[in-house]
């Protein structure tokens, strides 16, 4: 008989939790603010305008979370310098990372016309939807620098474990949002370009505060920063391979989600506006859950930083306890409250009865979902980035297929049962390498 395996002391599971609840509440922020938009849109005049939001909001993802990278490589890199105890290491990665943003936002911002319309063109949808798309993202893109840069400055506090300064972060981000989107909306009467200008004016202030923590946090008693450092070639490399494993990964997921709303588009605007709404479930939970994989990135690369394989082991096994309970737990607020929900979030009758019909899908989809939202933090505090790459580009492929496949049998509820079977390929592909990840890592 095999012997029993060694309980995990309880020191880890209190040091997993406090790690992640403030990250979890920061997190759930941003899907609040979601909701509030799709509240906001969703009791104007017509379902047009919703489905402009969610089709902006779409376009956004692309640009920003298309450029996610600079968030984990950011986490991933400082988390193995924070375990290391390698302070110029600390600040050097967050230079390059904030300089990298600059010069991407300045990019987004130079091409934002043919970007937001070859973008809206492609995402589909009527003529009404297309125009509140593209008021909405003209009025929100000129803070494009500086979320980007707001990404560096979380990537940095997660990294470095300050997860009380990134719940500051971005609760105040949200909050300024928020109020930001009722007085642009309801005060001064913008409609759809309020909702995008109260973002950028949130993005922009959230800089202001992360500029501040970045100075007040600075590693102390480092040699002077050269730009010799700076363009070392090694470093570069390392932070170039990375981003681009990362994008290809994100810009994967991201197109999933697009051809998911493109084909949803496609089936009226009433589905999309439903479809549009029933994401805020996933993305709800999803923000919730990736406090335990924020959680896994910070603990991952501290235990390969300090070479330290049992440290890594027990990081991996007690943030996936702590998912899949989160996982569950979304899944039985969503069976209990999910009609109650989709009723708050808008007041027109075609769309309540469209949500309300593929809303168990949003209740399957948490417990499905946990392992590749777990695995994806694994891997980035490990920045074994290719393996990431890979495992969504494989899950990308098999979401396609089965979204062709099954949206001309079922309708709709094909096109959600696709997206079903996409977040389960990716925690499968992933967990294929988490053995020989966990072999090679803290110097095995």
């Amino acid at each position: 008989m095999h012997a029993p395996a060694p309980a995990v002391p309880v020191r880890w599971h209190r040091r997993v939790l406090t790690l992640a609840f403030p990250i979890v509440l920061a997190n759930l922020t941003q899907p609040i603010l979601g909701a509030v938009d799709t509240a906001v849109a969703g009791h104007l005049d017509d379902a047009s305008y919703l489905g402009g939001v969610a089709l902006g909001g779409l376009f956004f993802s692309f640009v920003f979370w298309g450029f996610g990278f600079l968030r984990m490589g950011t986490t991933g890199l400082v988390a193995q310098a924070h375990g290391a105890d390698d302070r110029a290491a600390l600040r050097d990665n967050v230079v390059r990372a904030l300089l990298l943003a600059a010069a991407i936002g300045a990019v987004v911002l130079t091409l934002q016309a043919p970007l937001i319309d070859y973008a809206l063109r492609a995402l589909g949808g009527s003529d009404a939807v297309q125009q509140h798309a593209r008021i909405y993202c003209h009025a929100r893109i000129w803070a494009a620098p500086l979320a980007l840069a707001n990404y560096v400055v979380l990537g940095w506090l997660l990294g470095t474990q300050q997860v009380r300064l990134a719940l500051l972060s971005q609760v105040f981000i949200n909050s300024v949002n928020i109020g930001a989107v009722l007085l642009y909306v309801y005060g001064f009467g913008w409609g759809v370009a309020g909702i995008g200008a109260a973002t950028a004016t949130a993005d922009a202030l959230g800089f202001v505060l992360g500029a501040a923590l970045l100075w007040h946090g600075r590693p102390r008693g480092v040699p002077a920063l050269h730009r010799a450092t700076l363009s070392d070639p090694a470093a570069l490399k390392r932070l170039i391979v990375l981003n681009r494993d990362i994008f290809v990964r994100t810009l994967c997921l991201l197109t999933s989600f697009g051809w998911f709303a493109h084909l949803g588009a496609g089936q009226g605007d009433a589905t999309l506006a439903a479809n549009a709404l029933l994401l805020n479930f996933q993305t709800f939970m999803a923000y919730g859950l990736d406090g335990f994989a924020h959680a896994a990135e910070a603990l991952v690369g501290a235990a390969i930083g300090a070479r330290d394989r049992h440290a890594l082991a027990q990081a991996i096994k007690v943030t996936a306890l702590w998912s899949a309970l989160g996982a569950l737990g979304f899944s039985l607020v969503y069976w209990g409250a999910g009609g109650w929900i989709v009723e708050r979030l808008t007041d027109q009758a075609t769309v309540r009865a469209a949500a309300e019909a593929y809303l168990p899908w949003a209740m399957l989809l948490p417990m499905v979902s946990v392992w590749g939202f777990l695995l994806d933090g694994v891997f980035i505090g490990a920045t074994r980035t290719r393996e990431l790459m890979v495992s969504m580009m494989t899950s990308f492929a098999v979401f396609v297929a089965a979204s062709w496949m099954l949206l001309g049998l079922y309708g709709n509820h094909g096109l959600w049962a696709a997206m079903l079977v996409f977040m389960a390929a990716r925690g499968v592909t992933l967990a294929r390498y988490l053995p020989t990840m966990m072999r090679s890592a803290a110097g095995a």
